[in-house]
């Protein structure tokens, strides 16, 4: 990750593809709360391509975070200690992020994260390729981004703030889970149908 981003949580892109993808992501985000219980569906799942490949890894889920100048990690880390109850803590995240979560694309990092078991083969292999392709394809639109992979360390903002977000509907998801991110290249990253 470039020190800037690394520092910041995203990459301070100007490029018109990278707002019109965080609107985008937003509004199905929202949907998911909102319609589908939370559910992620075609629009959070990428498939990941690796470099060469013609065929898809897999589908990874991808959590949105806030930029840290508008972080609400604490709040997120705060509601989970709230209570024991799995459903109840899955039902007031759910009300969350429903509400004004999603309103301003603008708060948001552009650089994705996903979440992965302890020791993942899978991880390993999209981060030992360094770079990858994330393809959404929903609601009668298409983005391919081209992405830096990076293994975020614990202490990383976005480390923090995808685990925080993850324990909201996976309490027991482990303290040494894998969180990959992905830094989109917007220059190389397209759209269909195409955003300018």
């Amino acid at each position: 990750m470039s020190s800037l981003a690394s520092q910041f949580g995203q990459s301070f892109s100007d490029h018109p593809l990278r707002m019109g993808f965080l609107r985008w992501q937003c509004r199905v985000r929202q949907m998911a709360m909102r319609d589908k219980d939370g559910r992620p569906d075609d629009a959070i799942m990428p498939e990941v391509f690796l470099p060469g490949q013609d065929e898809p890894l897999g589908a990874v889920i991808t959590v949105m975070s806030k930029a840290p100048g508008y972080s609400v990690t604490p709040e997120l880390e705060h509601m989970a200690a709230k209570t024991n109850d799995p459903a109840q803590r899955r039902e007031q995240a759910i009300r969350f992020l429903a509400a004004g979560y999603y309103q301003q694309a603008a708060e948001f990092s552009d650089i994705l994260t996903a979440t992965f078991p302890p020791d993942s083969p899978g991880a390993a292999q999209i981060h030992e390729a360094g770079r990858c392709t994330l393809v959404f394809e929903a609601y009668s639109q298409r983005f391919e981004l081209d992405c830096k992979v990076w293994r975020l360390a614990p202490h990383n903002l976005l480390h923090k703030a995808t685990m925080a977000h993850n324990r909201l509907f996976n309490p027991g998801i482990p303290g040494d889970t894998v969180v990959l991110g992905f830094e989109p290249d917007w220059e190389n990253s397209t759209s269909d149908p195409k955003i300018a």
